[in-house]
């Protein structure tokens, strides 16, 4: 039967103890992480979340003390009074190695049967299994080492933006669904049957009310809901930094954002962030690294070929540039012992599995050289190639043909971070990075219109609002994003206020005046009651977190993650439920076959 803790209160977490605290008399509560009995000695590792303290039970030791020490199993719970004194044998693996407990009272508050795992930093066993028992493999000491520093990271992000004058305000979890660019999670109405409120998948709508309402720097820690296909960096609920500020323009934001990332990692990381942070436009990203969130700590830059070979004997090349296309390449730079023929297949599969055509490359060894394109060039040709891409032997030149400008540089940004993790490139350190002038439309492949490439609220480069109407291809947005070592961390721009401006916008995006006023005129009524001029952002505090500790999921770093068909093996949501409750709702269930 289970002891109580009646009489004995905690004095301190077991992983402070030092050898200056010899001679205390301390009181611990925790998990038996092992037992060892040795006959006439028994040592007890018992854990806690700020670490392990060795408990010791000798000769000295109270029979009925002692005898029950030696009926412990790991992860039983356990409470022991006794004085610190310095080991005879010292653990330089454990900050508390210097010290143990010679036990003098000890009980035991929960017993435990054996667990599916060892609850250990390095567990061999499957994350399957232990996101199962997630509430076990949350006392691995790596997993709680992880989530009390994003604690601290929560902690600080509310201090700075406390000092800064933010007032933190709580925005609804069921509203109205808006088109925001991903799928909505819908909640059935009981007292509206057929109606329904949607999961935010930003506090976007409200955070600009606020603005109107007066509360002119406003911040949340606010939980976000998004339908999506999940991925190493992506959940379908998770926690945004969000905030908005009135009477400010891009540079108020981005000077945020800013102090706030070196104040942060100053106070979590004793890391010195430099300011002002680089900035690159989205033309320019796109144009050097494929991506708008490129990952700076390497080089590997796109090269531009389509001027060298516009006039070349190999059709593939010149034909893609006669239907308004473009030729790109990279250079892996001394890759040619990696990158072997096989090697090079490989990545023209991938490139096919990802829109494009083929890859055509030359591969410089030490037997000479050798391009999959060569007899349609001229050695003139050729060495213009070689000349405009720096190669030398050694070297690898992989090449993009497409008709589409736009695919050319996404494949080429997708083969680059391939061929960094192919090639073992070292990438260390935090390199943040602003991308800003994003175009403001972008047109649908598959229907051929323009569609908006951030929300509708976003507010136009002023030099580009003459061309919205006819030419929407030269329209930039005020828009930003924050990019941590290939990771977008944070999303944001200034927005529009001006009613007229707002009516443009959406009959650009093709909506009519009467869906504009259905979906969002509680947001344009409220604008003509005086609004002032005010921008934001959100930044990701799940993806801020995750890159600080350099984790490789997001799992790492939630307590209570879902995997990747979105549901939650611990509790088996999502689930049925049952008729009676449907029924309330006014749904039924149509069932889909498997």
């Amino acid at each position: 039967m289970a002891e109580t803790i009646k009489g004995l209160k905690r004095t301190d977490y077991c992983g402070v103890f030092r050898e200056e605290d010899a001679g205390r008399e301390i009181t611990v509560f925790g998990w038996v992480q092992r037992q060892r009995d040795l006959g006439q000695l028994i040592f007890v590792d018992v854990r806690d979340r700020s670490g392990i303290l060795q408990l010791a039970f000798d000769e000295d030791t109270d029979r009925a003390v002692f005898e029950k020490a030696a009926t412990l199993r790991s992860e039983y719970v356990i409470a022991a009074r006794g004085v610190v004194r310095v080991r005879t044998s010292k653990n330089p693996e454990l900050p508390t190695g210097d010290v143990e407990v010679a036990v003098q009272e000890l009980r035991i508050l929960g017993e435990a049967e054996t667990t599916p795992f060892e609850i250990l930093e390095d567990c061999n066993s499957s994350e399957a299994l232990r996101l199962k028992y997630r509430y076990l493999d949350l006392r691995r000491p790596n997993l709680q080492r992880n989530l009390l520093f994003r604690h601290k990271v929560a902690m600080s992000t509310r201090r700075f933006f406390d000092d800064n004058g933010f007032i933190e305000l709580e925005t609804p979890m069921m509203i109205k669904s808006t088109p925001e660019g991903a799928r909505d999670f819908l909640v059935p109405s009981r007292l509206h049957p057929g109606s329904f409120y949607a999961l935010p998948q930003s506090p976007q709508l409200y955070k600009q009310l606020s603005m109107v309402a007066g509360f002119d720097r406003y911040v949340q820690l606010a939980r976000c809901f998004r339908d999506e296909d999940l991925r190493a960096d992506r959940q379908p609920e998770f926690t945004q930094i969000d905030l908005e500020m009135s009477f400010v323009d891009v540079e108020d934001v981005l000077d945020i954002g800013e102090r706030y990332v070196k104040t942060l990692f100053k106070e979590t990381l004793d890391v010195d962030i430099p300011l002002p942070l680089p900035r690159m436009t989205y033309t320019e990203a796109m144009e050097r690294y494929g991506s708008d969130k490129p990952d700076t700590r390497f080089g590997m830059e796109i090269i531009d070929l389509t001027d060298t070979v516009k006039d070349c004997g190999f059709g593939v090349f010149t034909s893609a540039i006669e239907n308004g296309g473009t030729v790109r390449a990279l250079n892996a730079k001394q890759a040619a012992t990696v990158l072997t023929r096989k090697e090079i297949d490989k990545l023209t599969e991938m490139v096919r599995g990802i829109g494009g055509k083929g890859l055509a490359y030359i591969r410089w060894t030490a037997d000479g050289m050798n391009a999959s394109f060569s007899k349609f060039m001229t050695e003139e040709e050729m060495q213009n190639i070689l000349s405009v891409t720096g190669a030398e032997p050694g070297d690898v030149v992989l090449i993009v043909a497409d008709s589409t400008k736009k695919r050319t540089l996404s494949i080429l940004g997708a083969l680059r971070l391939e061929l960094a993790n192919k090639l073992n490139i070292p990438r260390s350190g935090y390199n943040f990075l602003w991308i800003t002038e994003f175009p403001f439309f972008e047109k649908d492949e598959e229907s051929g219109e323009w569609v908006a490439m951030h929300h509708p609220f976003t507010s136009p480069l002023d030099e580009c609002i003459a061309y919205l109407d006819d030419a929407p291809e030269k329209v930039f947005a005020k828009a930003y994003d924050l990019v941590l070592n290939g990771i977008e961390l944070a999303s944001g721009s200034i927005r529009i206020t001006d009613p007229d401006l707002q009516g443009r916008m959406f009959r650009a995006l093709g909506l009519s005046d009467e869906e504009a006023e259905e979906k969002f005129g509680f947001l344009t009524g409220a604008f003509r009651y005086g609004a002032p001029p005010h921008g934001g952002m959100g930044i990701g505090l799940d993806r801020l977190v995750m890159q600080m500790l350099e984790a490789p999921t997001l799992r790492d770093v939630i307590a209570f993650p879902k995997v990747q068909n979105m549901s939650e093996p611990m509790t088996d949501c999502p689930a049925t439920v049952d008729q009676q409750q449907l029924t309330d709702l006014g749904i039924s269930v149509i069932p889909q076959e498997k």
